[in-house]
Formats: C-alpha cells, structure tokens, sequence
C-alpha cells in the first residue's frame, strides 16, 4: 500500500517519523545494490579531491574538512564520492580497499543515475507523496550511505533542516530506503519521537563573504537526552518516513556486517523558499548561486506522469529568475505538508546533465 492509513498518517504526524514496511521489494533492492556496485567499481577520485565524511561539527569546519572542500559544496547536482575516517595515509593514499572505504555517495543520484531515478520518481512514491499532502515536490538531495562494516562512521544527533532550511519550516521529508537490515548492532536509526514540533536549533549556512571555511554554524545543537532516543530497526525493503525538523542519530557500525541505505529527500515547493544561505546549490548553469536553480530537479508541468527520460521543467521554488513557476501551481492553495491530501506535480530531471 503506498498511500498512508489515517492511523499511519496520525502516527507519523505525532512522531516525526514512521516506518512503511516492505514498501520496496527484494528486487527492487537488489537493482539498487547492484548498480551502486558498478559506480564503485568505476570509481576514479583524484587524491586532491578525497575527502573524510564527518557529521562532527568540529570535523565538518576544520581546515580541509568538507566545510572547506569545494568537491563536497558543489556536489548539489553532481554525483560524488565520499569516504569513511582514517582510511588514507598522509598523502591521500588508500589504507583500505576503496569499496571498503567509502562513506556515501551523493548528492544527485536521483537525478542523474537511471536506477535511481527511477526509484526515487516511481508512482508509488508519487502516490506517498500524494498521500502526505505534498502538492508541487522537489527533489532536493539523494545519498547512497554504506555504513561500512567495522568502522562505519556515527551519525551525531541532528534535524536534517539544519542543513536543507525552508520557510517556513515543515516542508521536508525525508525518505530512508533500508537496502539491507537495519540492527542495533549495524547501526539503525534512533529518534526522539515528537522532536519535529519544536523548531531547529541551528543552521548551516554559506559564509558568501570568501572567508574559510565557506560555510558556518548559526546556533548550537542542544546536548539531548541519551534516554529519549528509541532505536528504529528496519528490514531490507523496509521505507523510513523522517520530518525535516525531528531529532535522529545513528550509532557507529561495529559489526561485521554493512548497513546499505538510500535516502532522498522531498521539499514542498509549493509557498515555501528555499534558504539561498543553504550548503545545496546548483552550479550547472554557470550562473551564480543566487541566480540558479537549486536544485537538477524541477518541478514537471504537468502531473503524475513518470517517463524513462528527463523532461523539460520550470523550478517550483520562490527564487530569482530565471526559474519560474510551474502552470501546475494555478490557483492551488498551500497547505501544510502532512496535513491534506492533495495533487502531486512528479518531480523530473531537467536537461542539464551533472558530472561526477
């Protein structure tokens, strides 16, 4: 079922987050896994561009952290490669097997990889989207996280709208696709059911001004309260549904075993800006970031059709020309995301192509 019950949508709406069991197939999972092997396999980053993942905040801003790293900022509408702590030597060299190494794979498979694609824009996406009131989406950002077996890198305690920041707020969703078992000793995701109602207690931001490192924290994160957090274990196909504004964590993977998860996340474009201060920028265009569309998606002119290829589109989000907005918005009211069904504009690639 991909539309969400009352009692599901309650749920979620009182917790922050819910898990839709077995919404993806082996199958489908399997497709997954495979292709991100072969991207693997293919992968060719230049030593000047590895870069250690951290989502310590004294890691990400240190000097060549990826707060410093233009390989990560730009990575909005590319397809890039990230990599796990203490995994080179001094000179940028691997002291493990590269496939063993890597963190995550990011930011726009959604866009620009076909498996994923097709994932991210299927209908049952498009009618769960649908079902949660979401009304033009866009497709912000994706990741392939590996979760390396034995050293795969914490997820320190965080709101992913500290880092993707709309206004008004609640108009982000996160969708965390487990690909393999997700366990308290492989390091499932934990939550503090109910954390999504009492705002964001810091920002990620872009300097602009040239200084180092380009971005900076606004704010602090609170220290939280160890007991609060429940772990959230998922099985393989399993959907995790995240509010943008709810606290959650994930321990370091010191198990033998890996943990493979897709994430993407959706934006209503619908009565919402998009912070021109957020870290996710497109760059394609050559422009400069104010003046680009943020995101390699744009909102498709015409509703719940899914294609094979990319489709021409027009940005739904409040930003400078030249994008502009979407004939699907017409007389829509906004509604706040979560609340009312409503019609669902699907997402598609626009022609510009990323890179690497």
């Amino acid at each position: 079922m991909s539309c969400l019950s009352p009692s599901q949508l309650q749920k979620f709406q009182e917790d922050g987050f819910l898990v839709l069991e077995g919404f993806f197939s082996a199958d489908e999972c399997a497709v997954m896994q495979q292709r991100i092997g072969k991207l693997v396999a293919d992968m060719d980053v230049p030593v000047h561009c590895r870069i250690e993942f951290s989502t310590r905040e004294e890691e990400q801003l240190r000097t060549k952290g990826q707060g410093d790293k233009d390989y990560f900022l730009s990575s909005g509408d590319k397809i890039r490669y990230f990599f796990e702590k203490d995994v080179f030597d001094k000179k940028g060299n691997f002291l493990v097997p590269p496939e063993k190494s890597i963190n995550k794979i990011g930011h726009a498979l959604h866009a620009y990889d076909p498996v994923f694609r097709s994932v991210t824009h299927s209908p049952k996406v498009q009618a769960l989207a649908k079902s949660l009131g979401f009304q033009m989406p866009v497709v912000v950002q994706s990741m392939y996280i590996f979760k390396q077996p034995h050293f795969g890198g914490e997820v320190v305690p965080h709101q992913d709208s500290t880092f993707l920041h709309t206004e008004p707020l609640g108009r982000l969703l996160g969708l965390w696709i487990a690909l393999e078992n997700a366990t308290l000793e492989n390091g499932c995701l934990w939550f503090i059911p109910g954390s999504h109602t009492g705002g964001v207690s810091r920002r990620l931001v872009r300097t602009g001004d040239g200084s180092k490192p380009d971005v900076r924290f606004l704010g602090s994160e609170p220290v939280r309260d160890a007991s609060l957090f429940v772990p959230t274990p998922a099985q393989r196909g399993d959907l995790v549904l995240i509010h943008g504004e709810v606290v959650h964590k994930s321990e370091k993977n010191l198990s033998d075993r890996s943990r493979h998860a897709y994430t993407f996340h959706l934006m209503e474009s619908l009565g919402t800006v998009w912070s021109p201060e957020n870290w996710v920028i497109s760059l394609s265009a050559g422009s400069s970031p104010q003046l680009s569309c943020p995101f390699p998606h744009c909102t498709l002119e015409r509703p719940l059709r899914a294609g094979p290829g990319p489709s021409r589109g027009s940005c739904g989000t409040q930003v400078p020309a030249p994008c502009r907005l979407p004939s699907c918005q017409r007389e829509v009211e906004s509604v706040p995301l979560c609340f009312l069904p409503a019609r669902v504009c699907a997402p598609q690639p626009c022609r510009e192509k990323g890179g690497r």
